[in-house]
């Protein structure tokens, strides 16, 4: 059997695709290979991840975010579309998002070949965000990687930063929660299973300064917990992106 991993994609602001940001596809039209190939330039320092960890005996699995790939509308503003009509059913962009993630990695635990004892989950930007919150979600995934998403409220709701305003906003957005815990508070909840934490030093989405109040957060419980060997964080010297060394 195979060790897993659970891959998250990012948001990115860029719809026409999800799981081709981190698998390579495959039977497509060159368009989408294209687009593809473009994007992971920009974001993942020309790498598959996917690809990468199956090289290294990983199984992973990925799935198309509510909204992106192959389960789009037709641009940006539907994010806000969905949003509305979810909330009038007493749900919520995110909640089902979070959902949907907890039944990917049911799926992916019920794969003949896979290791169930050993699953972990990764993602960028966004898909950092699902992998500390789904580690925190359920017992059934073992380890996270969380990339590029990590602050606080109140360092998130300034001026030109995306939680201040619609859009890719709603997809974080929890009706209520945030009256009773913060982003490294829920992040917590994952403690003790391993967890490794990267932020970029120049990520103008996420003002290292902030980020570094939540790391203090996060390292005061797993510590608590004794299980401080357990937690990595770190800056790299980057902007909004997953290099290849920080890959490596």
């Amino acid at each position: 059997p195979f060790p897993g991993v659970l891959l998250l994609h990012d948001h990115g602001g860029h719809f026409s695709i999800g799981k081709e940001k981190v698998v390579r596809p495959f039977d497509e039209p060159p368009e989408r290979l294209a687009d593809s190939a473009h994007f992971i330039t920009t974001c993942y320092g020309d790498r598959y991840v996917g690809d990468e960890l199956a090289k290294r005996g990983y199984m992973c699995f990925v799935t198309d975010m509510y909204c992106w790939g192959d389960r789009r509308g037709e641009d940006n503003p539907d994010q806000e579309k969905v949003c509305s009509n979810l909330m009038h059913f007493g749900m919520s962009l995110a909640g089902t998002i979070a959902h949907e993630d907890l039944r990917a990695l049911e799926f992916l635990r019920t794969r003949p070949k896979l290791d169930a004892t050993r699953v972990g989950a990764m993602g960028l930007s966004v898909g950092c965000y699902r992998t500390w919150q789904l580690c925190a979600a359920t017992d059934d995934v073992h380890a996270g990687c969380a990339i590029c998403w990590l602050g606080t409220i109140a360092g998130q709701m300034q001026p030109g930063i995306n939680q201040s305003y619609g859009g890719s906003a709603y997809v974080m957005l929890h009706p209520n929660l945030h009256n009773f815990m913060d982003y490294p508070d829920v992040a917590s909840i994952a403690c003790p299973k391993p967890m490794l934490f990267f932020n970029g030093s120049r990520d103008g989405l996420f003002p290292a300064a902030d980020v570094q109040v939540a790391f203090d957060k996060l390292r005061a419980v797993w510590d608590s917990q004794g299980a401080g060997d357990k937690l990595v964080t770190k800056f790299w010297d980057v902007e909004h992106e997953f290099s290849a060394a920080m890959q490596d």
